[in-house]
């Protein structure tokens, strides 16, 4: 599950080994549109997926996630890269205001919508040093210029209802130079949370495109270890 200003294109290179590995994977195109009604979007997907399910969010997807698989005994065990762990109440814009470094405030830039909604971009003139510092500079134009954008109300917008992270294993890839969600924000979410941690020195925000090797592995063990005796597919 992609997160804000980003689409499933990126998620090929892990996507790719691991179906290399004999994993079944779904990218879900995820709306951007509002907390609650993407995750609405999200849960109805997961129901129509026979078997175990390992989901995986990045960014805004981690607070998508943590809604969508509350109640679904499919889900054996949720991902998060470079995430946000919402607790109830919490919006991701208030959880990337809790500690200091992030420069998404700076880097946004609002387009109004009829209707008086506004949808937000990150500014392509700073996406590169920004959101994606590690990944080579042409790769980064591209996915500037292929972003999708994110509503204003979705950023803003509490989580509701009774957060997965409570009942299903967790594990946090936090990527250790992100400009986007500081690693301390992602740190105390993950200890929140009981997660299962692993820190990528060095990693931008868009760790699973920088190191899809080291993404696609942690996504390998956390299925290993959460779905023991089951049958992913594989």
């Amino acid at each position: 599950m992609h997160g804000a200003f980003a689409d499933s294109s990126g998620f090929a290179a892990v996507a790719r080994r691991l179906l290399a590995d004999g994993y079944p994977v779904v990218a879900a195109a995820n709306p951007l549109r509002g907390l609650a009604s993407d995750a609405e979007q999200v849960r109805a997907l997961l129901d129509s997926i026979e078997g175990p399910i390992v989901l995986v969010g990045h960014s805004y997807g981690g607070a998508v996630i943590s809604s969508a698989a509350t109640g679904n005994a499919g889900v054996q065990a949720l991902v998060y890269l470079a995430a946000f762990v919402p607790e109830t109440g919490e919006s991701t814009q208030a959880l990337v205001e809790k500690f200091p470094g992030s420069t998404v405030g700076e880097s946004l830039r609002p387009v109004p919508l009829p209707g008086g909604q506004v949808d937000l971009y990150i500014d392509p003139r700073v996406f590169h040093p920004h959101f994606a510092a590690d990944v080579p500079a042409d790769e980064a134009a591209l996915f500037a210029i292929t972003q999708r954008p994110a509503s204003a109300a979705a950023l803003g917008e509490p989580a509701a209802g009774p957060q997965a992270w409570h009942t299903i294993p967790t594990y946090n890839l936090i990527s250790g130079a992100d400009r986007i969600i500081p690693p301390a924000a992602q740190e105390f979410m993950a200890e929140r949370s009981g997660a299962r941690v692993e820190v990528v020195e060095g990693a931008s925000h868009m760790v699973f495109v920088s190191h899809p090797d080291r993404t696609a592995a942690f996504i390998e063990q956390a299925s290993l270890e959460s779905t023991a005796g089951t049958d992913l597919g594989a």
